[in-house]
């Protein structure tokens, strides 16, 4: 375990430590949502800073390892995940210390120092999106010995940015609340804050962009998860050429499913209430891409043939 440890502390030295000091968040966080009883948009206050601490923990330790599995290091990826880790430290300095003045960080802009942190974030967040792409570029241009782990490194970097992009329609004139000073939202056809699922908040009476937004943004650990299950489990079963296969389908699935969930979110309908309109994409979806498992595991070779091929 900590020879593990130590190794993983070499993957990306700035990324890890982000890594540590975002866990240490997550837990003065979860304090706080318990002993702190001031509530922000309908929930504890500290929720917000909980919730960015623990996806940036999986986000930052994913990037990281998969920055370690390159055939040969790379600078320009090193530098690119270097920045990722700035304009994440410049997004949580701001979700902190917000919560620690009382207010929002988000669509805050009802005063003018409210306002300079908020197009502060969104800065960050725009370099982010370009240093991730950049080192999904610089992943995509070396090739990893085993295909079926190159696949899902590459197909959960792509959706991951699909992820981030699901989130600009949050900041659309369209989304505009009618509330002075609040520049955007993330529910659809009711007010932020409303009632929500538990834990992540997302509106149950409304839509909720946020959803679409999560999911993509954790195909980055989805992706390599499912590769490692198919090797561990379906190896011996399935020739390389299959795996990779099964990858590409279910990128294409999830990615069109991150896609969904956001079209239902912009028609204002909450996640368990789908529509008819929404029910039959969904099960079209389902369908296709079980056929398309289906084709591939009927054209599937031993890995013995596939060898001696």
């Amino acid at each position: 375990m900590t020879t593990a440890l130590h190794r993983a502390a070499h993957w990306h030295r700035p990324m890890m430590v982000f890594v540590s000091a975002m866990a240490v968040l997550a837990v003065v966080s979860a304090v706080g949502i318990v002993a702190d009883p001031r509530v922000l948009t309908g929930v504890p206050i500290w929720l917000k800073p909980f919730k960015f601490a623990v996806s940036f923990v999986l986000y930052g330790t994913t990037l990281a390892w998969m920055l370690s599995l390159l055939p040969q290091r790379s600078r320009l990826a090193e530098w690119a995940g270097t920045v990722v880790v700035a304009m994440s430290v410049a997004e949580m300095v701001v979700i902190v210390g917000q919560v620690l003045r009382g207010t929002t960080s988000h669509y805050n802009e009802t005063s003018a120092l409210n306002a300079v942190l908020w197009q502060a974030m969104g800065a960050s967040i725009m370099v982010l999106f370009v240093a991730h792409l950049v080192i999904g570029i610089v992943v995509l241009s070396q090739r990893l010995a085993d295909r079926v782990a190159a696949y899902a490194v590459g197909l959960g970097l792509g959706l991951t940015l699909l992820g981030m992009l699901a989130a600009v329609p949050m900041v659309l004139p369209g989304q505009a609340s009618g509330i002075e000073g609040i520049s955007g939202a993330h529910s659809v056809g009711v007010p932020d804050g409303g009632p929500g699922l538990p834990l992540v908040g997302w509106s149950t009476t409304g839509g909720d962009l946020r959803i679409g937004h999560f999911v993509g943004l954790h195909a980055l650990q989805a992706l390599p998860i499912l590769a490692i299950l198919l090797s561990r489990f379906l190896g011996t079963r399935l020739d390389e050429r299959s795996r990779v296969r099964l990858l590409v389908v279910a990128g294409v699935a999830y990615g069109v499913l991150t896609m969904l969930l956001t079209w239902q979110a912009l028609r204002g309908q909450p996640l368990l209430r789908p529509d008819a309109i929404t029910l039959a994409a969904g099960a079209a979806l389902v369908v296709a891409t079980a056929t398309a498992t289906g084709v591939v595991l009927a054209r599937r070779r031993s890995p013995e043939l596939a060898l001696a091929a």
